[in-house]
């Protein structure tokens, strides 16, 4: 039997704050029905948007239904929590792209069959119908100017930025208060699920719900909000982002590859709490690998699981085993069995030097292309010691000193993988 959705999230420690008063016996009494929003700002959500996505699944997990909402209308203008500037505004098109895109990630989430099954819709299905004197008079009348400006979302704007805030901005919160009135209203939806800075914004709806009261026919006027805290890394950097930028949850932005290694390179501060926030192993398996980490860190026990799991959870264990063994094969350097792929994951990971077409048809003296690389060798009469004690592989082959690089070794065409030493690789690819 799945654990209490409360008892669920605060034994992992992501639960934040809760709303609404007697929320326990609420969800005790049968399968109820939450949301959480997303906003379209791009076809893909990135690994910080993880948490707010395994809320739902774990809500589903307890036996209750719930609703994606993807911001086809409050994505037009842009939420201030937490944003240190004002989203650019995107076009109507662009929204539509972004939300087809996003809904992979959904699919791969939730279950869309059966009792609990889960749904996406588009809030600017129903806001986009909304008239402004409509809104300002069945809806704005309900929120008081003095507690809107000292919602964390927008003093955190008003106090931190020379510009302020624009009204567009602060009408956010109304939208969204909007939002779980008219899915309290045709979805029976009582709770609502978000991260921890979007708490201002859910007591406002909340509050408007309590304020408009039940129509006739509908469920009583009760409504719930629960939060997850923002996953911070221990160091206090944000959880999502690499060298390369952020960390995507599709295979087109983040490879899988990637994400492996990302979550294999986790800080081991941090390795034990990802278990908990960003899978769904049981306690007592996390418990292991605890004990695994805390009697030997170096064995990578727990890392290693985090990355399987979530790789798994994303894109499906065959890929997952895909990326362990381009790790594998990274590792001992034999590269040989490598698929076109798995080649160009690796291309995308490791340090690269671009060759001009030409140079590859006439053919490159290696020493002349380690020394070019700029990662391999320091110099010339470095690239020939290497080279003369054996240390550069090609491709997983041990190099000849007077090895020349040519077309033929791009594997599939796409690079030559080249290793100096036991730990430094270079892609060498074809320049553009």
């Amino acid at each position: 039997m799945a654990q209490p959705f409360l008892d669920e999230l605060r034994w992992r420690g992501m639960l934040s704050q809760t709303a609404g008063e007697g929320i326990e016996a609420h969800l005790a009494g049968g399968s109820r029905t939450a949301y959480c929003g997303f906003d379209p700002t791009a076809d893909s959500l990135t690994l910080g948007n993880f948490v707010a996505l395994k809320l739902l699944a774990h809500w589903q997990r307890a036996g209750h239904r719930p609703i994606v909402v993807v911001g086809g209308g409050t994505g037009l203008i842009g939420d201030p929590s937490g944003k240190s500037a004002e989203r650019q505004l995107l076009d109507p098109d662009q929204v539509k792209a972004n939300i087809a895109g996003q809904r992979r990630i959904f699919e791969r989430m939730l279950d869309f069959t059966g009792p609990s099954a889960a749904v996406v819709v588009d809030n600017g299905e129903w806001l986009g119908g909304l008239g402004y004197i409509e809104v300002l008079r069945d809806v704005g009348k309900h929120f008081s100017v003095n507690q809107m400006i000292v919602r964390d979302s927008v003093a955190s704007r008003l106090n931190s930025r020379e510009q302020g805030i624009s009204y567009t901005e602060f009408s956010y919160m109304i939208l969204q208060a909007y939002d779980f009135l008219h899915l309290h209203r045709t979805q029976q939806c009582t709770v609502q699920l978000g991260g921890s800075d979007q708490f201002g914004n859910i007591v406002s709806g909340i509050d408007l719900i309590r304020r408009c009261g039940a129509r006739e026919g509908d469920t009583p006027a009760a409504s719930f909000g629960v939060t997850a805290q923002l996953l911070t890394k221990a160091d206090g950097g944000k959880f999502g982002k690499s060298e390369q930028g952020a960390v995507w949850l599709t295979a087109d932005r983040t490879t899988p590859y990637r994400l492996h290694q990302y979550l294999l390179n986790s800080a081991d501060a941090d390795v034990v709490k990802f278990l908990r926030w960003l899978t769904f192993l049981p306690s007592e398996r996390i418990a292991e690998l605890e004990a695994a980490h805390a009697s030997n860190p170096g064995g990578r026990e727990a890392h290693r699981a985090l990355a399987d799991e979530l790789v798994t959870i994303l894109h499906g264990s065959h890929e997952c085993a895909r990326a362990a063994a381009t790790a594998k094969a990274l590792f001992s350097g034999d590269v040989q069995q490598l698929d076109a792929g798995q080649v160009a994951d690796v291309a995308g990971e490791v340090p690269s030097w671009a060759v001009p077409a030409d140079r590859l048809a006439v053919g490159i003296p290696l020493v002349d292309a380690l020394a070019d690389s700029k990662v391999l060798a320091a110099s010339k009469r470095e690239a020939r010691d290497f080279l003369q004690a054996g240390s550069v592989l090609v491709n997983g082959v041990k190099a000849a000193p007077d090895a020349v690089l040519t077309e033929r070794d791009l594997m599939h065409g796409r690079a030559a993988l080249v290793r100096r030493g036991k730990k430094q690789w270079c892609a060498i690819v074809r320049a553009q």
